[in-house]
């Protein structure tokens, strides 16, 4: 399936994950009951389609580490969330799923000491992944997050591997 096939069949469910994702409001609310390190490091998220998901990350002090970069858990967070929230759109609609991180590397390239942004552009690949499971089947699929500072260098590539598995 190409994603022009997949913009107008983007199911009702993932339209309204998708619209509460993108609305700081909503999203702040959300993060603050269900993942509070979220807001405390004021994750935003930047863009959230079909095809990537864009999440960034404040150099300030809650996300700041003794050497003035951010934090590594912080920027895992946010690397995690890129893949995480692409998955969950992914999912949307889609009946009964159970997703789990089984492995998570990450490779550090530039110091982090100002708004980084991290992007996954799998978006194709996971819904394709995600169409092709039936009721029991499970799946693994390893999604890339590369987080770049505003001149556009990559600070840190981080290698997420979610196992999906299909309820019946």
């Amino acid at each position: 399936m190409n994603v022009q096939n997949q913009v107008s069949s983007l199911s009702p469910a993932a339209k309204d994950y998708q619209k509460k994702m993108t609305n700081s409001f909503i999203f702040w609310w959300a993060m603050l009951f269900k993942l509070p390190s979220a807001v405390f490091w004021r994750l935003r998220v930047k863009h959230l389609d079909q095809e990537k998901c864009e999440i960034t990350i404040p150099y300030f002090w809650r996300s700041q580490n003794p050497f003035k970069s951010i934090y590594f858990a912080a920027m895992a967070g946010a690397a995690e969330l890129s893949t995480g929230a692409l998955c969950q759109l992914a999912l949307a609609g889609k009946g009964q799923f159970s997703m789990l991180v089984v492995d998570f590397r990450a490779e550090y390239y530039k110091k982090a000491n100002s708004k980084i942004t991290f992007t996954c552009t799998q978006g194709e690949e996971l819904f394709s992944l995600i169409e092709s499971l039936n009721p029991g089947d499970t799946a693994q699929l390893t999604l890339i997050s590369e987080g770049k500072n505003p001149e556009g260098a990559t600070v840190a590539k981080f290698f997420v591997t979610w196992s999906f598995k299909r309820k019946s």
